[in-house]
C-alpha cells in the first residue's frame, strides 16, 4: 500500500485518523478534533453551508462518538478566499490542534491550505474541490467527491449522438473552468463534434452579458458551460433575459420537451 492509500485509508474513519497520529496529540484528552475549513460566507457560501449541514447531519443520526472517542467539528468560515483558508489552516493546526481538515469547496481554497497539511502531516480531505490535479498539491490530500473530467466526458460523448456538432464552451477562468473545459474539448471532438470558440469569464464579479452576446451571434447547437456554486443564479437570469425565447430554450429534466437548441 502506498502512502495515498494509506492516507485514505486513514480518513474512511476519523478514530483511525487518530490512532495515526502521535500519542501527544491526543494526551490531553478523549477527542478527535476536525477542523472544517469551509465556504460560509461570501458567492461561494451555498457549497460551504451544505457540507457543514452533511457533517452536522451525520453526527445527529450516529452520534459524536466512535470507539470510545468525542468527534469534535471545529468550523472555520474561509470567505472564500485562498489567504483565509491558509491562515485558519495554520490556525486549525496549531491553536485549535485539529488532527484532521477537512472541507474546501473551491481548487484555490485546497491549493492554498495544502503546504499546511504537508509541514504538518495533518490528513486532509478535499470535499468538494475537483480540478484533477487537487490532491497532487499535498500527500496529505484525499479527495472525497469527485474530478471535473468525471462529470463531463460523458456529457462529451452523449452529445453528438444526439446532434449536437457544434459547441461553444463557456467556463470562469480558473482551474476547474479549464480543467473542466480541455475535458470536454478532447473528448467531444474525439466523439466527432466540434467545438467552435472556447470562452472564458474572470472570476470575479462576472458580467455575463457580453459572453451571452457572443455566443447569441455564434449560434452553436448547445452551449457546455462549468461555473462555481454561487454564480448559477446569476449566470442562468442572463440566460434567460439574453437568450432564451418561447420558441428555443435550454430546458432538460423530464419537463422539457424542447430541443436544446440556441435559436
Amino acid at each position: 500500500m502506498n502512502k495515498r492509500q494509506t492516507i485514505a485509508a486513514l480518513c474512511i474513519s476519523t478514530i483511525a485518523l487518530s490512532t495515526a497520529l502521535p500519542v501527544t496529540a491526543l494526551a490531553q484528552n478523549n477527542t478527535v478534533k476536525v477542523g472544517l475549513i469551509l465556504s460560509l460566507t461570501g458567492p461561494f457560501a451555498s457549497t460551504g453551508k451544505q457540507l457543514e449541514e452533511g457533517a452536522r447531519l451525520y453526527i445527529a443520526q450516529h452520534g459524536d462518538t466512535v470507539a470510545g472517542k468525542k468527534i469534535e467539528l471545529v468550523i472555520k468560515d474561509d470567505t472564500g478566499a485562498p489567504d483565509h483558508a491558509r491562515r485558519i489552516a495554520q490556525e486549525l493546526v496549531v491553536k485549535e490542534k485539529a488532527q484532521v481538515l477537512g472541507g474546501f469547496a473551491l481548487t484555490p481554497l485546497a491549493l492554498a491550505a495544502a503546504p499546511v497539511a504537508t509541514q504538518s502531516k495533518t490528513p486532509s480531505i478535499v470535499m468538494v474541490a475537483a480540478t484533477s490535479r487537487v490532491i497532487d498539491a499535498s500527500p496529505y490530500f484525499v479527495r472525497s467527491s469527485f474530478t471535473l473530467p468525471q462529470v463531463t466526458i460523458g456529457v462529451a460523448q452523449w452529445a453528438p449522438k444526439n446532434g449536437i456538432k457544434n459547441v461553444v464552451t463557456l467556463v470562469s477562468d480558473y482551474g476547474p473552468g479549464i480543467d473542466a473545459e480541455g475535458s470536454f474539448t478532447k473528448q467531444f471532438e474525439m466523439s466527432g463534434g466540434k467545438v467552435t470558440e472556447a470562452i472564458r469569464v474572470p472570476m470575479q464579479n462576472p458580467d455575463f452579458a457580453p459572453f451571452l452576446l457572443r455566443v447569441r451571434d455564434l449560434k452553436p447547437d448547445a452551449v457546455f458551460v462549468f461555473l462555481p456554486a454561487g454564480v448559477g443564479v446569476q449566470f442562468m437570469k442572463w440566460v434567460f433575459r439574453l437568450i432564451v425565447t418561447a420558441d428555443s430554450g435550454i430546458v432538460t429534466g423530464q419537463s422539457g420537451h424542447r430541443d436544446h437548441r440556441f435559436r
